[in-house]
């Protein structure tokens, strides 16, 4: 008969869910790492059977235009208020494989010296919720970790996004792991289940957008009070995708995360020098390209995106920062989809400004 106790309180205060959590989660489950082993990222796909119905983890898995090896992209998203999840449930192990983890490491700490008061209390709670039916509100009880019932489903985890520097919030997934049937959704009260708008969330913070080299004219040396041509052809840069991709037994998801440019903004590198448009935001043209390439006959004229600088740069350069601003949507399973924040990603480019030599006669 479950107890009419809340989920989160249950074990609580405790120290004690991120303990368990974390022995469950550290452990290896046959060839592949499991979910939240600290690696919860990872660009490539890990989990399936041994031909007995036995699944490990699966990782996420991510494809298009990425960064190399799973780690974070290039992408600085212009709303500093938005975040990608810290963490994240997702499915761990069947019930037998997770029966064989988690009751070792329940026994484990029962028979650690000195293990006694809230912690083994808790801990007793934690094995007869999984072998005695023992549950509480809005989360039901199991017998003999629902092996029963292996092969129709998996038990969920928590995993950490391990791009997440803040710590407290990395590790704030930590209820205990549950079971969701095979076609079914994860139960509400998770809203942090793994969802195909989180993996757009995490295709977005994987996103690895091309570089941006302006075309200039003239195009490394100036002179000062000389108009620099500024563009972008449409064939140098398009939309961008990547795609993040969960596929296990009974649950496969995934969300595609399209960047498209729309603008490119000139920060000269020094104050003494104007730029064209004012703003230094020069606009998405009609035919998708950026700027106007310099023609002969245009040198007295003034560029529909450039620079003009104002003073020499000596012995040295000045650094050029040309920033183009993408915007971000996704579309996921289901039909799912909407807009993210815009992101944005930049390069420098040295430039020789001199001074306009006279001759005296």
């Amino acid at each position: 008969m479950p107890v009419t106790r809340s989920r989160r309180t249950l074990f609580g205060t405790a120290a004690l869910t991120l303990a368990l959590s974390a022995l469950v989660l550290t452990e290896t489950a046959y060839a592949a790492k499991p979910v939240g082993s600290g690696k919860g990222a990872s660009s490539e796909q890990s989990g399936g059977g041994d031909g007995k119905g036995i699944y490990a983890a699966a990782r996420i898995q991510y494809s298009g235009s990425v960064a190399k090896g799973g780690g974070r992209g290039n992408v600085t998203s212009t709303d500093v208020n938005w975040t990608p999840p810290p963490c994240w449930y997702a499915p761990y192990l069947g019930a037998k494989d997770f029966k064989k983890e988690m009751s070792k490491h329940i026994d484990s700490q029962l028979n650690a010296p000195g293990m006694g008061g809230t912690a083994g209390a808790a801990l007793g709670e934690a094995k007869r919720h999984y072998e005695d039916g023992y549950g509480w509100t809005d989360t039901p009880g199991y017998k003999d970790y629902n092996v029963e019932n292996d092969g129709k489903g998996m038990f969920w985890a928590g995993v950490e996004n391990p791009d997440e520097p803040d710590y407290l919030k990395r590790t704030s997934c930590t209820d205990l792991p549950f079971w969701v049937e095979n076609g079914d959704a994860p139960p509400p009260q998770y809203e942090e289940a793994i969802s195909p708008e989180i993996l757009a969330a995490l295709a977005y913070q994987h996103m690895q957008l091309p570089d941006t080299k302006v075309t200039l004219a003239p195009e490394a040396t100036t002179k000062v009070n000389l108009p620099t041509w500024a563009w972008l052809d449409k064939a140098v840069f398009d939309e961008v995708q990547a795609t993040a991709a969960l596929n296990v037994p009974g649950f496969n998801i995934q969300a595609t995360t399209t960047a498209r440019p729309v603008s490119l903004k000139l920060e000269p590198g020094t104050k003494d020098a104007v730029t064209y448009p004012a703003s230094g935001e020069c606009v998405l043209n009609a035919d998708n390209s950026i700027g106007e390439p310099y023609a002969k006959g245009k040198a007295d004229e003034t560029p529909p995106c450039g620079i003009r600088y104002l003073r020499s740069s000596g012995d040295g350069t000045y650094k050029l920062r040309a920033t183009i601003t993408w915007a971000i949507d996704w579309t996921g399973t289901g039909g799912a989809g909407g807009d993210l924040p815009n992101g944005t990603f930049g390069n420098e480019q040295a430039i020789t400004v001199q001074e306009i030599q006279a001759v005296n006669r």
